[in-house]
């Protein structure tokens, strides 16, 4: 089943004029899908501002729905110390 994701202007996020729409679009629909900044062509800045305009969003979708944030992966490293003979 295939996902229909909102454009910025369907969902009143206005593109500014020194932005290039097409990828200020491409960036929006990027961020919706949940992808990441790892290309060079991702770090234009009007496919940046597209990028975050979407994570802004659905943080706001989120918060609307009732969920505040989700949990925080917490990475720990620990080393084992070994122990001397006595």
């Amino acid at each position: 089943m295939a996902c229909v994701y909102p454009k910025p202007q369907d969902v009143g996020i206005p593109i500014p004029a020194t932005l290039r729409p097409e990828r200020f679009c491409a960036g929006f629909a990027h961020g919706l899908r949940g992808g990441q900044l790892d290309h060079v062509e991702y770090f234009r800045l009007s496919f940046r501002m597209g990028f975050r305009s979407a994570k802004l969003y659905l943080r706001e979708v989120r918060r609307r729905s009732g969920v505040i944030e989700f949990p925080v992966r917490w990475h720990m490293r620990q080393r084992a110390v070994g122990l001397e003979q006595c």
